[in-house]
């Protein structure tokens, strides 16, 4: 019997002969027979993969393989043997060295912080050992790079294109249909950023990223602009929503003024048509601070690409940050507040650029 539920098997799987060889052992010299060595070597090596594409993973450790491959109570005998000589030809990489070849910026977000299982700092990987530990994960570094392609083709056909960054919550959602946990979202990101095509980084709590534009060769820094543009899009966001809420609240209202009025309810109906016209003079309140973020976020796509209006809009708008921890309809409102108290040169300024 098999663990291998789910998992394209290859023809030969149910040949007893010729797996009992293939679950043998690697003879110490490859010499001795390269041909067997090659055709065990092969095998293992494919499969090895094509269980991963299966499982939608683009990680390894021996231990689970030793369950995934196990066959009438026996499991592969020479797996640590595949293990080394993947690694050796770049095929693998350790998930520490690999997390490890990406720049610091990739360290704020805190080692082990993103991955599903910490990264295990041990000493043979420090000492760059090829001992292969039961439960050490291993990269696949043609399928991390499929994955990373797959991943950035999905942001770009996606609501969120427009924007440059969007928050791990964000991307977790858009990701669903093609990581199948986190761990594989930030191995694609790890593999991203190595492309340069995505920073990450942590601002006031909340982990974010930021992709590179179809324009762009590579991705650059976030700077103090990408931030306060990405407070707008959330302001915006958040804004859009209680608008929508009450005006939802205000239908309600009616629908309830309308019943108690066919009851003979007159006074009833009255304060529930005044609930109303409260709820309604809100929702306008908040619809003009709606408007005013979007007037703002429609000039700043029509001229992102003019240096002049982003150094115009960074001198303007540093006061004007939200903290991204938190972010309520309260502090969307307040940011419009603020926006409207910029003095009015610098409005000046955003008018002629744009």
């Amino acid at each position: 019997m098999s663990n291998s539920v789910g998992m394209t098997l290859p023809p030969d799987w149910d040949d007893d002969e010729r797996m009992n060889f293939m679950f043998s052992d690697f003879k110490e010299n490859r010499d001795v027979n390269t041909t067997d060595w090659d055709s065990k070597m092969d095998f293992w090596t494919a499969l090895i993969s094509n269980s991963c594409c299966d499982r939608g993973a683009v990680c390894v450790n021996l231990q689970e393989l030793n369950q995934t491959f196990r066959r009438k109570e026996k499991s592969p005998l020479g797996l640590v043997t595949v293990l080394q000589s993947m690694a050796r030809c770049g095929k693998i990489q350790k998930e520490s060295e690999f997390a490890a070849n990406v720049d610091c910026g990739w360290l704020s977000w805190g080692v082990g912080l993103l991955l599903v299982k910490p990264l295990k700092w041990t000493v043979s990987t420090l000492l760059g050992s090829s001992r292969v530990h039961l439960e050490e994960s291993f990269v696949v570094i043609d399928l991390v790079k499929e994955k990373a392609t797959e991943l950035l083709r999905v942001y770009r056909g996606s609501e969120f294109a427009g924007r440059s960054i969007l928050s791990f919550q964000e991307l977790c959602a858009l990701s669903s249909g093609v990581c199948a946990d986190e761990s594989t979202l930030c191995m694609a990101l790890l593999q991203l950023q190595r492309d340069k095509q995505v920073t990450v980084s942590l601002h006031e709590g909340e982990k974010i990223v930021k992709f590179c534009q179809p324009a762009q060769g590579r991705v650059s820094p976030v700077s103090d602009v990408d931030i306060g543009i990405y407070q707008l899009q959330r302001s915006e966001k958040l804004l859009g929503e209680r608008v929508e809420k009450l005006g939802l609240e205000a239908d309600k209202c009616r629908e309830e003024a309308k019943l108690l009025l066919c009851e003979g309810k007159k006074s009833q109906a009255l304060r529930c048509l005044r609930g109303r016209k409260r709820v309604e003079k809100k929702a306008d309140h908040l619809f003009a601070k709606l408007e005013t973020i979007r007037g703002i976020l429609d000039r700043i796509a029509q001229s992102q690409t003019d240096k002049m209006v982003m150094q115009a809009y960074q001198a303007g708008v540093s006061a004007l940050q939200l903290s991204l921890k938190d972010v309520t309809v309260e502090c969307a409102e307040n940011l419009v507040d603020q926006i409207q108290e910029v003095p009015v040169d610098f409005k000046k300024m955003i008018t002629v650029f744009c």
